[in-house]
């Protein structure tokens, strides 16, 4: 959980910051992950602003081979918290209209975890890969040929595609 304790920065005034290291594990896809780099907090005259540039990596399973890698993510973290109490006089605020917006609890606890979470999570590739040029599997016999070489027979090309080949392979020649 990467927690931060605001109380002295709401006290301080509009355009006040600090900045604070960051390396503690966040629960991400049912695994501890350890998350690691800086952020800045900025007062607001609304909250606070966090910024900052953390990196993780997670456990995926590649597109076209299926073996699991790790993969490094890099997260670039721009969000406004909110108070739910009034640091001075310790009133209950309303919280902003925002839909999904992070707030500072009543202890003036910053909590980064869930953010941190939903940065990593946007920040997995839609197809992810072990490696740029993987081979994959075999469409035959399915043996992953970034490891071993197939032994099936190449099949025949379907007629119907056989003029785009020979215009394919006539321009490959070329080259």
């Amino acid at each position: 959980m990467i927690q931060i304790n605001v109380a002295q920065l709401l006290k301080s005034p509009v355009g006040s910051n600090r900045s604070y290291e960051v390396d503690d594990a966040v629960e991400i896809a049912d695994s501890d992950r350890a998350v690691k780099g800086q952020v800045e907090l900025i007062r607001t005259n609304r909250g606070i602003l966090v910024k900052g540039a953390l990196s993780t990596e997670v456990e995926l399973t590649c597109s076209r081979c299926l073996a699991e890698f790790i993969c490094p993510l890099s997260l670039e973290i721009e969000e406004e918290y909110f108070p739910t109490i009034d640091i001075l006089t310790g009133t209950a605020l309303a919280l902003p209209d925002e839909p999904g917006a992070f707030t500072i609890d009543q202890n003036n606890i910053l909590d980064l975890t869930e953010a941190t979470r939903q940065y990593t999570l946007l920040a997995i590739p839609m197809k992810p890969l072990c490696q740029a040029d993987c081979a994959g599997l075999c469409p035959t016999c399915g043996v992953n040929l970034n490891k071993e070489e197939c032994h099936c027979p190449t099949r025949p090309i379907d007629p119907r595609w056989a003029k785009l080949t020979r215009l394919m392979s006539a321009k490959n020649q070329k080259r």
